[in-house]
């Protein structure tokens, strides 16, 4: 399955989380790539571009991510469903082979310093906004969405194509205890506004 990674337009960005999934978060600093998955990440604006990740004090991701003030968000598929598990519970302290065990491919976009994962069908590149009362009190980021990419097999012209995609490029949407949920079929409302 070859990727076809294209840009997605800022104002457009926020559509890539829109959906509610699991998102994997990575960052770098010091040398050190981590990884690790989250299911409460979501749009927070459109204009100019945010979303929000909420990171366990112990995960360290966030570490990396204060550090640095850069990170990445990644829209894991069904075919990582495995991938998505493992990252989000081992922990980088007790498993310094955490991203080989895991299985995790990491690669580069030009302009952004960032470790972002491959097979993912989006990745969005952010600055952290700091609001350092929000993060020690509420565990939530937030971060301003610098660039934007999603896999153009199953999201192009601003939107989501799921229903005519490789069910293998579905999000995946964490429950609990390994139990993930891929997302369904569309259900379609005629709407003029379509553009928002």
């Amino acid at each position: 399955m070859d990727q076809q990674i294209l840009p997605v337009a800022p104002e457009k960005s926020y559509r890539l989380l829109n959906h509610g999934p699991t998102v994997l978060v990575s960052a770098r600093f010091g040398g050190v790539d981590n990884v690790m998955a989250a299911a409460w990440a979501c749009a927070l604006d459109f204009a100019p571009p945010k979303l929000t990740v909420v990171l366990d004090k112990s995960a360290k991701t966030r570490d990396l991510i204060e550090k640095r003030g850069r990170f990445a968000i990644q829209v894991p598929t069904v075919a990582q469903a495995d991938l998505t598990h493992r990252v989000g519970h081992l922990s980088l302290a007790d498993t310094p082979d955490k991203l080989a065990r895991a299985g995790v491919e990491l690669f580069g976009i030009e302009g952004h310093d960032l470790p972002f994962v491959a097979g993912c069908s989006a990745w969005l590149a952010c600055r952290l906004r700091p609001e350092p009362g929000n993060q020690a009190v509420y565990d939530l980021f937030i971060g301003d969405i610098v660039g934007a990419w999603a896999d153009g097999r199953v999201f192009r012209d601003g939107h989501w194509r799921f229903e005519t995609a490789d069910p293998r490029l579905r999000s995946l949407h964490y429950v609990a205890g390994g139990h993930f949920y891929a997302i369904g079929e569309p259900v379609i409302v005629p709407d003029e506004s379509d553009d928002v």
